[in-house]
């Protein structure tokens, strides 16, 4: 019979240490079963030196969307689907119908005599036309037509519906605080009898009556929206050569004009804020950061931009997004136009925006 030589370690007696970790772990499962845990553990990951956030740089091709957008036009119509949207997802947040951890996009499709009927919800939208013209959105009983490079808004619960009375399909890049106003579990929405609401009030009404420099007499200041229905890519866009002319580049983002509330000098949105940017051919920004995720859509032009070290090339109607405290730098290979949307108006109210250069 074989004997073992092998002999087996004294039992080890726990020492200090092990006597408290255990009886730490004994307490939080003790105050686990009264639904509380200790802020010790995890305030780490709740309380960061930095940002960190859980979206990452993505870009998305027109080319790629334009093909897939049309191709829902054969699945399913704009009455169906009430409206017919390809959401833009994160890929770091697939699921959650989000773009950036605070706002909603996608690419919505209006075929030849359609109409998208009216409704109204809490979460504030907003428009960029990318592809047709001769659609319009009506707004609180303002119909506008849109053409592309057009920024129309739609403010929280105001009654929208969409149509296209053109013989092309339209499209248009939709940007919703909807994530935002989820978070605060605050969302309602309402639909109305009529398909189509009636016209009060003439296309470019609310842009003669509040962004020409005057004011209809007793006209009260409103800090929470813009009046302003259809900021028009025509009226816009020439602001910008003037403003290179003069010389008037900012090193990071170029000759930048920001969208504003007229009656305040305010953004157009409490949450969302917009700018439009002329990138001469050849420029080469500098880094730049800041803690507001955005949305970019380039207009026309081609270029690139480097985020966290990726680079992304952008051509017309490309759309991509930088990451909250994410560095970017912007290369135009040619004269280029890039719009921005972003949750910068909310995060200044709250007094949490910083930004680094």
């Amino acid at each position: 019979m074989a004997v073992s030589t092998a002999t087996s370690a004294p039992a080890k007696n726990p020492g200090p240490k092990d006597n408290i970790i255990g009886a730490r772990q004994a307490y939080y499962d003790k105050i686990d079963k009264y639904d509380m845990a200790p802020l010790w553990e995890v305030l780490k990951d709740h309380v960061t030196k930095v940002p960190k956030s859980k979206c990452v740089p993505v870009l998305w091709k027109f080319e790629d969307a334009k093909k897939l957008v049309l191709e829902a036009g054969d699945v399913i119509t704009a009455e169906e689907a009430e409206r017919r949207v390809l959401v833009l997802e994160n890929p770091a947040l697939r699921g959650q119908a989000k773009a950036t951890n605070t706002l909603f996009a996608g690419i919505q499709l209006i075929m030849p005599g359609e109409v998208a009927d009216v409704h109204r919800h809490v979460a504030s939208a907003i428009r960029f036309v990318m592809d047709g013209r001769g659609a319009y959105t009506a707004v609180e009983g303002e119909k506008t037509i849109m053409s592309p490079g057009d920024f129309v808004i739609t403010a929280n619960w105001a009654p929208h519906d969409h149509g296209n009375t053109s013989d092309q399909p339209m499209m248009w890049l939709d940007v919703l605080d909807m994530p935002t106003v989820n978070h605060f579990e605050s969302s309602f929405m309402e639909h109305f009898d009529e398909k189509v609401q009636k016209a009060t009030r003439q296309d470019g009404d609310s842009l003669a009556f509040y962004g020409s420099g005057v004011l209809p007499d007793g006209t009260m200041a409103n800090p929470k929206r813009t009046p302003v229905i259809n900021y028009t890519y025509a009226r816009t866009r020439p602001i910008l050569e003037r403003m290179l002319k003069a010389g008037d580049i900012d090193k990071h983002h170029g000759a930048r004009a920001r969208y504003i509330n007229p009656t305040t000098g305010g953004w157009v949105l409490p949450t969302m804020g917009a700018h439009l940017a002329l990138l001469p051919k050849g420029f080469k920004g500098e880094e730049y950061r800041s803690t507001d995720g955005t949305v970019f859509v380039c207009a026309e032009g081609k270029g690139a931009t480097t985020v966290g070290g990726q680079a992304f090339e952008w051509t017309q109607n490309d759309v991509f997004v930088v990451p909250p405290w994410t560095s970017y730098s912007h290369m135009a290979e040619k004269e280029s136009v890039l719009f921005s949307i972003s949750d910068r108006p909310a995060q200044e109210a709250l007094g949490i925006w910083r930004e680094a250069a």
